[in-house]
């Protein structure tokens, strides 16, 4: 199954769950948001959302630190 996550094309074996592939890509639940097809899935929904061929994810991990000016610095990399 493709899926694109931040624009890029990526391959996986069907079934697949919103939590599951979090966990294969090796992502923190705690410190991740994602946006599938243009709407955001909590995460209590994560492991009942099932995924589909061509599906679009924004995925967003959350990092501590940030850049000298930015108050509170935080919002992280896309992943």
């Amino acid at each position: 199954m493709k899926l694109q996550i931040n624009g890029d094309s990526r391959e996986f074996n069907e079934p697949l769950t919103l939590s599951a592939l979090v966990e294969i890509l090796g992502l923190k639940p705690d410190r991740v948001a994602v946006e599938l097809n243009r709407s955001i899935v909590r995460r209590d929904d994560w492991p009942e959302t099932d995924l589909r061929e061509g599906d679009r994810l924004e995925m967003v991990q959350f990092v501590g630190g940030g850049f000298e000016g930015l108050p509170g610095g935080h919002i992280g990399t896309g992943v």
